[in-house]
């Protein structure tokens, strides 16, 4: 009883661009090259991926926008989990330059357990949620395919999700926008001890 996680990024954002934060106010949503490559790889997948697929997105728009298209591939309509989006940025950063918000909000000890920025989450706490989200949809479609459409650092969860790396990872992961990270495992997602998963692709 095979079952598939696929992760994509996101598409090519207007925040990121413009270089500010893009939380739920401050997102705009896809450039046009994003709705492009949105487009692309929903119609890659629905050439790669048989069977009912199930298919998942952070709540913020760029996000949702990419999520939108592969949806339709498969005939099914997304379902948005704020637990995949990336750092939950506090209201005040919200549409900041994230030069400034890095350079006048950082937080004194910052690192794996507490905040770079005042008001920020933790690494820990972002790949904690990240990992309890990942694993929970795992479960919920053992034997099954769901795609998870978020953002790099849902990519980087899935690493320490299913493939088991430790907090404070061993190396970094760059991840193209709109590409595609895939893991299988034959064992049962919900089991304990957890599950081995293969990773059959990374930012491709």
């Amino acid at each position: 009883m095979r079952t598939r996680v696929v992760v994509v990024r996101h598409g090519e954002s207007v925040h990121s661009v413009e270089g500010v934060v893009g939380g739920v106010r401050g997102c705009r949503g896809l450039t046009e090259t994003g709705h492009r490559q949105a487009r692309a790889v929903a119609e890659r997948l629905a050439g790669e991926l048989a069977g009912p697929v199930a298919v998942y997105s952070s709540v913020l728009r760029r996000a949702v926008e990419t999520a939108r298209p592969i949806a339709a591939a498969f005939g099914t309509e997304s379902v948005e989990d704020c637990g995949l989006c990336t750092w939950h940025m506090p209201d005040y950063a919200d549409g900041m330059p994230v030069a400034r918000f890095q350079s006048e909000h950082r937080a004194e000890g910052g690192g794996l357990y507490r905040p770079f920025e005042e008001g920020n989450e933790s690494w820990a706490e972002v790949m904690v949620r990240l990992g309890r989200t990942i694993t929970g949809i795992a479960q919920r479609h053992r034997g099954g395919t769901a795609v998870l459409v978020g953002h790099s650092e849902t990519v980087g969860g899935s690493f320490h999700a299913l493939g088991g790396q430790p907090l404070f990872p061993a190396f970094d992961l760059e991840v193209a926008p709109a590409s595609v990270t895939e893991w299988v495992t034959d064992g049962d997602p919900a089991a304990w001890p957890p599950a081995r998963w293969a990773l059959r692709r990374f930012s491709a």
